[in-house]
């Protein structure tokens, strides 16, 4: 399943569809689709629908992966159920794996199939174990592993369980019976509460081993890091050249520059004398690092130039974007494709910056820039404040700057405005 839109991922998500978010250096649906290869699954059906083209000229037919991609395109979002369903001509003739494009996880799909046989299931999906359920659906079996019942994203008064869903079933093709067409369905909404009714034997699966909702950009920057530690068994794109420090083909480090593992730096890389790269950093390909930069804990994806000086702590910088000299990105601040960060601009902690757009020279920013076309060094102009109204002048930002200028006045001064 690879048609969701991923609002939460944004500005990461702006302009391509959350399966291609790179988790070390590798598109997450990639380490998806290799999963699925290691457990013998080499027919897949990939359901998509926001920015469908990009995911299928990524891919392809699947043959550099050694499987056999098809498409199945929605024209409008019609759920998780729904998006299976629009695949049912390639699906009804045998028992079949729905997995998510975008989880990261290494659990074992071959024992989830052998669990399905063995009790007979119309339905077996596969659960794990977390420490904070209530983001997740949760769901309460028998003593024979016999679903009774599912609570989508619980309070902690309603938690009766720490086994979440991960979102990967073994399904019949009789289940199709059961999902509605012509709107949009939902595995554990519409269609898992009917199967209960009906009586229709649902099965949990409690697998071991790593998974993950790359859902939000915390979790986003999480998986990056659990896969640098090696939480999660996957494959990293690079040569080992010392423990944790993986570096792609044709990358050039300077002996003068500081590594400091466990990090990917990506094919064709550049890293300058007296630069200096962190623990727990991703550089994706064609990336530069001048020196006297420092890099930590972040995530940069390919075709960024980080100029001297600058400092990353903590953020994700998406591609094509420079970073100029002395510039400062604080913890969790996110900036989109194709930006630019000209000298000494300053991103507080949490600033999201959107697609292509510039921020200027000197610039403290500590609101995120969505509308705007540049986040500014300065607010007052040869002319007053000025800019394009509900674009760069926002009821908040009008809103703050009427606050700012009412601290100027005495108490019970008059305020005269006018438009012409």
């Amino acid at each position: 399943m690879a048609g969701g839109e991923g609002t939460r991922l944004r500005p990461m998500t702006s302009n391509q569809p959350k399966p291609l978010l790179p988790v070390a250096n590798r598109p997450v649906m990639e380490h998806v689709l290799r999963l699925l290869r290691r457990h013998g699954f080499d027919e897949t059906v990939v359901t998509v629908q926001f920015l469908a083209s990009l995911i299928r000229t990524y891919f392809g037919d699947g043959e550099e992966l050694g499987m056999h991609l098809r498409y199945a395109t929605e024209q409008t979002p019609l759920g998780t159920a729904g998006s299976v369903a629009n695949a049912e001509d390639a699906l009804r003739d045998a028992a079949f794996l729905v997995i998510s494009g975008d989880a990261l996880t290494d659990i074992d799909l071959g024992e989830l199939v052998l669990a399905h046989q063995a009790t007979g299931a119309l339905v077996t999906a596969c659960l794990t174990r977390v420490s904070d359920p209530v983001d997740f659906g949760v769901v309460v079996q028998d003593d024979d592993g016999r679903i009774e019942r599912f609570l989508e994203k619980p309070t902690w008064g309603q938690v009766l369980s720490d086994t979440v869903n991960t979102g990967i079933y073994v399904m019949e093709p009789e289940v199709f019976r059961y999902v509605e067409r012509g709107r949009p369905v939902d595995w554990s909404g519409d269609v898992f509460p009917a199967l209960l009714a009906a009586g229709a034997p649902l099965y949990g699966h409690v697998a071991e081993g790593y998974w993950e909702d790359v859902g939000s950009l915390d979790s986003y920057r999480r998986a990056n890091v659990d896969v640098l530690r090696r939480r999660v068994d996957v494959e990293i794109d690079g040569f080992e050249v010392a423990p944790g420090v993986w570096i792609g083909e044709g990358a050039e480090i300077d002996p003068d520059a500081v590594l400091e593992g466990p990090l990917v730096i990506g094919a064709y890389g550049k890293v300058k004398a007296g630069a200096s790269v962190k623990a727990l950093s991703v550089l994706g390909d064609n990336v530069v690092v001048m020196g006297g930069a420092v890099v930590e804990r972040a995530v940069v994806h390919g075709n960024v130039f980080v100029g001297p000086q600058v400092s990353l702590r903590g953020c994700v910088i998406g591609k094509n974007t420079d970073i100029m000299r002395a510039a400062r990105i604080e913890e969790g601040a996110v900036v989109g494709d194709e930006c630019l960060v000209e000298e000494e601009a300053f991103l507080a902690d949490g600033v999201k910056v959107y697609p292509h757009k510039t921020i200027e020279a000197g610039a403290v920013v500590h609101t995120s820039v969505i509308w705007e076309s540049r986040g500014t060094s300065s607010l007052f102009g040869p002319r007053g404040v000025s800019g394009l109204v509900n674009v760069e002048l926002t009821p908040e930002h009008v809103v703050r700057l009427a606050s700012a200028y009412a601290t100027t006045l005495r108490k019970g001064a008059a305020v005269v405005t006018a438009r012409d």
